[in-house]
């Protein structure tokens, strides 16, 4: 009689309830960071020394014993390129001075907030130019303004007299802001969200710098003449 031959099983590896235990994932983590020292499985590698000089291509063993006799690390730096290329580095003190930029570049970054500024229906033109300037402030500091006009008994009845204001606004800041949320009532309230212009910032440096160098020219030019007429006056020239 023939037996046909069973086909090999895998065994298959289940956890302490029954449940198929899951595969495990190398940490996406861990994947980007490079190989080190003996885990470079590699027969040879195009090697920069610790100075950046192209060492040329050299056997791995050799490159680890030169990382070794300086006491730095053989770093995999290239692991697609053909041949692969590996750094001789301090990579301590290389993994530190990124977090340390990486930290300054968080720092550095600018913040944007969303700064508020409230009005009446029935504003006066005195405590509107005083708003006004207030919310340039913030836009040349790089926020984002909340326009709030705040309605208050029988003036709910009349809601084009805030949005006159919210126009009126939006014209006046047409240089320095955009509408980034058109105006909408919401409650008792009418919101208009605005931010600076991308370019804003940029061009009023600009205009500050050739205003400086205006100012500074003309008070050579001043200067100057000031020395001229003083000259002209000098009775000492005379004799």
């Amino acid at each position: 009689m023939c037996f046909s031959r069973p086909a090999l099983q895998v065994p298959r590896v289940f956890n302490c309830s029954g449940a198929q235990a899951p595969k495990k994932e190398v940490s996406a983590i861990a994947a980007q960071e490079p190989r080190l020292n003996e885990e470079i499985t590699i027969k040879e590698c195009r090697l920069i020394a610790y100075d950046g000089t192209q060492m040329g291509i050299v056997a791995i063993e050799k490159a680890l014993r030169l990382a070794d006799e300086q006491g730095y690390d053989l770093v995999e730096i290239a692991p697609n390129a053909d041949p692969v290329v590996c750094r001789i580095m301090d990579y301590g003190k290389f993994k530190y001075d990124q977090a340390i930029k990486a930290k300054q570049a968080r720092k550095n970054q600018s913040k944007i907030e969303t700064k508020e500024m409230k009005f009446r229906p029935k504003i006066d033109v005195g405590d509107y130019e005083t708003k006004k300037k207030h919310i340039v402030r913030f836009l040349d500091a790089g926020n984002k303004v909340k326009i709030t006009i705040m309605f208050r008994g029988r003036e709910m009845a009349h809601p084009e007299q805030g949005l006159s204001i919210l126009e009126r606004l939006a014209e006046d800041l047409k240089d320095t802001a955009l509408i980034e949320a058109q105006p909408k009532m919401e409650g008792r309230n009418m919101h208009m969200l605005i931010a600076p212009q991308p370019n804003a910032a940029r061009r009023k440096k600009e205009s500050e710098r050739r205003e400086g160098a205006e100012k500074a020219k003309e008070a050579l030019k001043n200067e100057e003449e000031r020395k001229g007429n003083a000259e002209d006056e000098d009775p000492s020239r005379d004799s």
